[in-house]
Parts: C-alpha cells; sequence; structure tokens
C-alpha cells in the first residue's frame, strides 16, 4: 500500500508539474515539453562546470558562445550582467581580439540617465534618414539599434508579433524581412518594408514587381517608414530566398500570392532591374511615388558594384539614402555550408570597403550606413559604429531574446522554442505578451552598454567614437588600430559636423 501511495504521490506530482509548465509563459521549453523541459535547465545549470572539467570552456562554442548567449539572456530577463573574476579569454593568444581604449576623462552621464537599461530612454541615430536627398518622409531613427531582416515564414507568427512589440517598447525600427508585410508585423513597432526579389506584398501575378501595390500598401500601412531593396543577405548571396514548403501555410501562402505547401523560392536576382543605373531609376521612383526613404541591402562581394553606386549618385543626382552591409557571418537565413563558410566578405573586411568608396567620393555625409552580421553584441556594435556605421541591426540575438537555444534547426520548421516553425504546438510555447517585454529589455540593454562604452571613449554618443580608438589585438603580442588596418583617413566613420553638433545637443537636452 506504501508502494501505491508514494508512486500515486510522485505521479501527481508530476501532473502538477506539467499543469504549471503548460499554463505558464516564461519558458517556451517547458510549454512545449512540459516535464522533461526541467532537464535543460538542469543542464544548463551545472554547464560551467562540465565545460571546465569535461567538454568546452564558455568562449568556445560556435556560432554564439555560452558566454555570448548568457549575456543576452541575462539582458533580456533584466537579470545581473556581470561576470566575476576577470575574463577567462587568453589575451596573449587571440585574434582580431577587440579593445575599446578607454579616454583618461571619461563623459559623465547626463542628469536625466537612470543608470540602468530603460526601453524609454532613446539613444537616437546622429543622421537624419532622407534628410540629404530631401525625401518628404525623411526622420532621424529614435534607437541606433534595431531589430534586423527575419520574415513572417521563416519565423512564426507569435515571434514576429513578440519582435514588433518589444520594437515598439524600446522605440526601434523593425525589418520586415523579405516575406512583405503581415499582420503580424503591426502590433506598435515602426517598419521598415524590406522587398526582396519576390516582390511579396506588391507583385503583379506573374512575380514582378508592382509599384502601385506597393504604393497602396504604404498608404495603408502608416508604420512603414522606410524602405529596403534586398539585393542579397549575407547567409546566402547570389542565392535568393527559399521558404520550404511545410512552412507555407494558408495565411503566408495568401500574404505572398503563392501556392500553400509548396516550396516558395525567390529568384537570385531583381527582375525589375538589371544594374545600377536601373536600380536607381527604381529607387527614385519608390521615393517620389512615396516620399520614404529608399536603400538597399547587400552583402559584399565585388567591389565594381560599389564604385559604380557611388559614381551614378555623384554624377546623376540620382540615390539611396541608406545602405545596408550584411556580413558574411549573417545567419538567421539557412543556406549551403559552402555559402555560409566561404562567400560573402565578413562584415569587419566588407563595410570598411563601401564605407571608403562612398568616403572617396565625398558622399558618406549623405548616406545612413546599415550594419548586420553578429552585431548583437556590445563590442561588435562598438566596431561597427566606429567604422562608419549609424545603425545597427540585430537578428540572431534579437532570436535569443524570444527564446531561442541555437538548436540550428531553423530550416526545419521543428524550431524546439517556436521562434523559426509554423507548428501550432511549438509556437504556443512562445507567449508573444511576456516574449516582447524581453526583447525590449535586450535592445535597452544593448543601447545602455553602448552608451556606456562611447562615454568611456570620451563621447556623449557611441557613434562619435572614432576608429582609432579601437584596437585588434593578435598572438606574440601584436595590435592593429582600426583606422590604421583600413587606412581610414581622419574624420572618416563620423558623421557631417553638423550632424555631430546636433546629435551631441540631443544627449545633452534631449529632443526637441
Amino acid at each position: 500500500m506504501r508502494g501505491r501511495s508514494a508512486a500515486a504521490g510522485v505521479a501527481g506530482a508530476v501532473g502538477a508539474l506539467a499543469a504549471w509548465d503548460l499554463l505558464q509563459t516564461r519558458h517556451s521549453i517547458l510549454r512545449n515539453f512540459p516535464v522533461v523541459g526541467h532537464l535543460r535547465f538542469a543542464l544548463e545549470a551545472v554547464g560551467p562546470e562540465l565545460r571546465q572539467y569535461i567538454v568546452t570552456d564558455n568562449d568556445q562554442e560556435r556560432p554564439f558562445s555560452r558566454d555570448q548567449r548568457r549575456w543576452v539572456y541575462t539582458s533580456a530577463k533584466s537579470q545581473d550582467r556581470y561576470f566575476g573574476f576577470g575574463t577567462d579569454n587568453d589575451l596573449e593568444r587571440v585574434h582580431n581580439y577587440l579593445i575599446a581604449k578607454h579616454a583618461a576623462f571619461p563623459v559623465a552621464p547626463p542628469p536625466d540617465d537612470p543608470g540602468h537599461p530603460d526601453p524609454d530612454r532613446p539613444l537616437p541615430c546622429a543622421k537624419v534618414l532622407g534628410a540629404a536627398r530631401g525625401r518628404a518622409g525623411a526622420f532621424r531613427p529614435a534607437s541606433i539599434v534595431n531589430v534586423s531582416a527575419m520574415s513572417f515564414g521563416s519565423l512564426s507568427a507569435a515571434a514576429i508579433s513578440a519582435l514588433n512589440r518589444g520594437a515598439a517598447l524600446a522605440g526601434t525600427l523593425h525589418n520586415t524581412g523579405e516575406g512583405g508585410v503581415s499582420a503580424h508585423h503591426l502590433q506598435g513597432g515602426d517598419l521598415v518594408w524590406q522587398i526582396g526579389t519576390g516582390y511579396f506584398g506588391c507583385r503583379t501575378d506573374d512575380g514582378r514587381f508592382d509599384l502601385a501595390r506597393l504604393v497602396d500598401r504604404v498608404a495603408a500601412t502608416p508604420q512603414v517608414r522606410a524602405i529596403e531593396i534586398k539585393l542579397s543577405q549575407g547567409a546566402k548571396p547570389g542565392m535568393g530566398g527559399m521558404l520550404p514548403g511545410p512552412k507555407v501555410t494558408p495565411e503566408i501562402a495568401a500574404m505572398r500570392q503563392v501556392p500553400v505547401g509548396v516550396d516558395c523560392r525567390s529568384p537570385g536576382a531583381h527582375t525589375a532591374f538589371h544594374d545600377v543605373d536601373s536600380m536607381l531609376d527604381v529607387v527614385e521612383a519608390i521615393a517620389d511615388a512615396t516620399g520614404l526613404p529608399v536603400g538597399i541591402k547587400s552583402a559584399v562581394g565585388e567591389e565594381a558594384f560599389w564604385r559604380d553606386l557611388v559614381h551614378q549618385m555623384a554624377t546623376t543626382g540620382r540615390g539611396v539614402d541608406f545602405v545596408t552591409v550584411d556580413g558574411g557571418e549573417g545567419g538567421t537565413g539557412a543556406a549551403p555550408l559552402v555559402y555560409s563558410d566561404h562567400v560573402a566578405l565578413p562584415f569587419k573586411w566588407g563595410f570598411p570597403r563601401v564605407y571608403r568608396a562612398f568616403a572617396e567620393a565625398d558622399l558618406h555625409e549623405q548616406v545612413v550606413f546599415v550594419g548586420s552580421g553578429k552585431l548583437g553584441l556590445p563590442e561588435n556594435a562598438l566596431l561597427a559604429l566606429a567604422l562608419g556605421c549609424d545603425l545597427v541591426n540585430v537578428g540572431r540575438t534579437a532570436m535569443f531574446a524570444l527564446g531561442c537555444v541555437q538548436a540550428q534547426r531553423c530550416h526545419t520548421g521543428r524550431c524546439p522554442t517556436g521562434v523559426a516553425t509554423q507548428s501550432p504546438w511549438l509556437q504556443r510555447g512562445l507567449d508573444p505578451a511576456s516574449k516582447s517585454v524581453r526583447v525590449a529589455s535586450y535592445l535597452a540593454t544593448l543601447r545602455f552598454e553602448l552608451e556606456s562604452l562611447g562615454r568611456t571613449c570620451g563621447h556623449p554618443h557611441p557613434g562619435l567614437v572614432t576608429a582609432d580608438q579601437v584596437e585588434l589585438l593578435d598572438v606574440d603580442l601584436e595590435s592593429v588600430r582600426l583606422d590604421e588596418l583600413f587606412d581610414y583617413e581622419p574624420g572618416w566613420g563620423l558623421p557631417s559636423r553638423a550632424d555631430r553638433a546636433a546629435i551631441a545637443d540631443i544627449m545633452t537636452v534631449g529632443p526637441r
């Protein structure tokens, strides 16, 4: 009898735990895998000891290390982000290890600084997007950190909804990805509508670009603040996009105007234009018809394209308002291994080539530069800003804030945390209301640490950090400054004098 009673007690406890797991909204894993999901958290708790004595250290896992993911998770949960007992990185045997050079006399925080991450505290862009070309819809982005392009379809409805709600809470922009604008993008956050080679949301019945449909959609969607034409992405440049058939639900098929359950492929190249000249015609046509800033997104391969773009802008009066440079290490889209590993330059090497092309033509102050490709960590984002980026987009780290555990099943439709799947069962684990708060907290924390780093380097705004204030360590105690490595001239990487004065004023007394 005692055995039966004990068994009944255990069964009751397990049942109660399962019920609790199914009803709670904090942990996607536990909602989707009640009871057994606790094993993951138990292993995570003893992870440092396992890695230290048995497996790997905190900095070896890829594509994001345990330390990097822990920083994002604690930031999203508003927990303690401090690490004790010094760095566990071997600084004398490292390659391309970033060091920010602090100023002897750092800038004091402004009187209204809360001293902790605050989603309500903006960190605005130093440039006004679209102002240089006189766009009617020109605006100064309220946040230098924004959510990168991830389509509804690749990500679940719950994930897109949580990202947009989080963007609204933190006052950031949310890039739609090439899948177009869905109802899940309309949860309060401002949008950058990305247009890829499939022209989803602005296409004719035979899949070609339809300007009239784009204009109608923009008119009906005031949340759209800018248009981004995607030429390529870091994960698989030249391949276009591919949404596997199991992810093409009736809702997604209707939105994209494609068949249900069939692989949805985007071509590798655009049909609306075929060279820089015709591309700029499309850019200006969109800008004239909508009044919005229009830019391009591309990974970096051949340099001739960028030289031609700069030449056309300098001689024809046409041009883009912003350029988003995606590093080859970017990875929100699944790709063949050879593309992930060997096609497109990493951000650190690709972006300076693009920036140099504009700077040598004295056009760098007229364009807002956006960086993406593993820039969701403070040190990487600071490097991007020092090289000349005005904004940074975050993708995979925003997914971590949603609950992603780096299972690397994004392309299978079986994401265990409900982020990158269209399975109703797996999506149930992701509660948009609670996860949106975590997204906002992460975005605010990244801004907070960037602002802190900027003041540490002697500037009121991190966008004013210069390339000579960042060094890269290498083996044998060698190091090189970014400006020396990429042969930057004095003043490159900074906004114009007028924009610098404006942003310094904003950081001192607030927006007017």
